[in-house]
């Protein structure tokens, strides 16, 4: 299967993070270790949300739908119940 999945990091700056990637373990890996470029200033990083598609075009239509005002507001909504440290500043 070619599973892929859309995820949301909390940053250290309070800000919240969209990608989307084939393998999430890895990837979250990455953005610890800081070899991610956009994400490497504001580590430490804490998954705080994912969801898991068939196929990585719909995991990134999903980042992108995510990125949008409407995708941030209901991600938002979503975000309420995490700590204050990881919700996102408006």
């Amino acid at each position: 299967m070619n599973k892929a999945f859309v995820y949301v990091l909390g940053c250290k700056d309070q800000k919240l993070y969209i990608g989307s990637t084939r393998d999430l373990m890895k990837r979250i890996k990455d953005h610890e270790m800081g070899r991610v470029k956009t994400t490497k200033s504001q580590r430490p990083v804490q998954l705080v949300y994912s969801e898991e598609f068939e196929n990585y075009t719909d995991a990134r239509k999903r980042e992108i739908y995510l990125k949008t005002g409407t995708g941030r507001d209901w991600l938002k909504s979503k975000m309420e119940g995490l700590p204050s440290g990881l919700r996102r500043r408006s």
